[in-house]
């Protein structure tokens, strides 16, 4: 009997979770509006309500889509997603996956269009070739291996200016302390001489 209290209370519990309404968004029944929010990729809900009919994400600040987000909403029948800026570089290879899942008279795919590389602004996500989303993400690591290399370099101009600047020090020191013991010699070197006449035999 108690197992069967506790089963209970964990489908009910589990229930409300799931079909509780995402943080930052409005439901209304199945529907979940999400847009205008400034949402972006890692502020975007983790998870949406199994029976969620649609669903808005549009004019937001999302570049990419966590991979598999939309894979269990079995009972999707709209999703906006157009007014974001698409980042057609290697994280747009499940969105783009998605919308070619979906059936020919879906219009989920209007209005999602790369915003970068420059190359494929403007054009359709779900009309990008295999390729050119395969050369998007050399031009991701292009950028990624310049950006290594720029500070890398500043890296070592900094290490050269600190070894300049080591060297000059040493110099000036060594410098510095030749004229500190020349004088000490010369100070010292009358004195030396005065105390040894005063100390010299009279001749008779």
């Amino acid at each position: 009997m108690k197992e069967f209290l506790l089963m209970c209370l964990l489908l009910l519990f589990g229930g409300q979770r799931s079909s509780a309404c995402p943080h930052l968004c409005s439901c209304h029944g199945s529907q979940v509006d999400c847009s205008s929010r400034s949402l972006t990729a890692s502020s975007l809900p983790s998870s949406f309500s199994a029976g969620t009919s649609e669903l808005r994400l549009h004019n937001n600040l999302l570049t990419t889509l966590p991979n598999g987000l939309l894979d269990d909403l079995t009972s999707l029948r709209s999703v906006s997603l157009h007014g974001n800026p698409w980042a057609c570089d290697c994280g747009v290879l499940y969105l783009r996956a998605w919308l070619l899942r979906q059936p020919a008279g879906s219009t989920s795919h209007v209005g999602v269009n790369c915003s970068s590389p420059p190359k494929l602004r403007g054009r359709l996500v779900a009309y990008l070739t295999e390729q050119e989303v395969l050369d998007s993400c050399h031009y991701w690591y292009c950028d990624l291996a310049l950006a290594s290399q720029v500070c890398l370099l500043v890296f070592v101009v900094v290490q050269a200016a600190l070894l300049v600047a080591l060297v000059f020090f040493l110099k000036r020191f060594e410098k510095v302390s030749k004229e500190a013991k020349r004088i000490t010699e010369e100070s010292f070197n009358p004195a030396d001489g005065q105390r040894e006449n005063e100390y010299m035999p009279l001749k008779p």
